[in-house]
């Protein structure tokens, strides 16, 4: 059974790769177009065992969006930093709504709602890790479009190494492990690191009364918080999924995220 759960999604207007990312507009299989934020809140109205679902921002255009839509709005203050710090902003205006919060980054519709399930309930069964968080072995495809970002200077997905307890080394936004690109099995040893993340509300205070580390502002990972601080990252790896997992990062990625919802037939 899955613990008792709900899921923030933290969601700014103002991101410096792709402003006004969360109302970029995303076509269906039937060719209707939602934005990136409606769907990210679909998706996330998906998972049936979710207790509750909630926008968390600081910009009234999002606000709007998500409530036309009838999604759920909590305002958060402008000085967060990145979605952790808004989830646990979002924790102080709606207090204890549940014993575990996942964030759900708002640039993932593509998130399958299985990945969501075995993140709380490996949280729960592991009382050490202050945080879960997926990895998803790569595919081919899904490793080519990693390798083309980095050749070409986008900032694409983010890639995560861990031990064989499954503790998360590091996350970054380069592909890694370096692989030699002339094997043929190159992806299989490259994780993709999916923007969901469960945690305690204890924890989610105590990460909003740290200070960023240097890793962390290099990179621009929130995630690097809590390994800088010796704490235990507990990684759910997957293997490939059935479709790429393709996250919004840049204007780019909007025609592989919709030919991925035409395939699977998502309206």
């Amino acid at each position: 059974m899955t613990p008792n759960f709900a899921i923030i999604i933290p969601a700014r207007y103002g991101s410096q790769r792709f402003e006004g990312k969360p109302l970029a507009l995303l076509r269906g299989a039937d060719g209707d177009a939602r934005s990136l934020i409606q769907r990210s809140w679909e998706t996330a109205c998906s998972i049936s065992e979710a207790h509750t679902v909630w926008v968390a921002t600081d910009d009234h255009r999002i606000a709007d969006t998500v409530q036309n839509f009838g999604g759920q709005v909590v305002m958060t203050p402008t000085h967060c930093r990145n979605g952790t710090e808004r989830c646990a902003a979002a924790l102080e205006v709606l207090g204890e709504i549940a014993p575990i919060i996942v964030n759900l980054q708002g640039d993932a519709p593509l998130t399958p709602d299985f990945v969501v399930s075995d993140l709380v309930k490996t949280l729960a069964e592991t009382p050490d890790a202050v945080m879960t968080t997926p990895a998803v072995r790569c595919s081919a495809s899904l490793y080519d479009h990693l390798v083309t970002d980095q050749m070409q200077g986008r900032v694409g997905g983010t890639t995560v190494v861990f031990n064989t307890n499954h503790r998360a080394l590091f996350f970054s936004k380069r592909v890694l492990p370096f692989v030699d690109a002339k094997r043929k099995d190159a992806h299989r040893f490259v994780h993709l690191h999916l923007g969901v993340y469960a945690y305690r509300p204890l924890a989610l205070a105590s990460y909003a009364r740290t200070r960023p580390s240097p890793l962390e502002e290099v990179e621009g990972l929130e995630q690097l918080r809590f390994l800088d601080a010796g704490q235990v990252v507990r990684v759910v790896p997957f293997d490939p999924i059935d479709w790429d997992c393709i996250e919004l990062n840049n204007p780019e990625d909007i025609p592989a995220i919709e030919a991925v919802l035409l395939r699977r037939k998502m309206r």
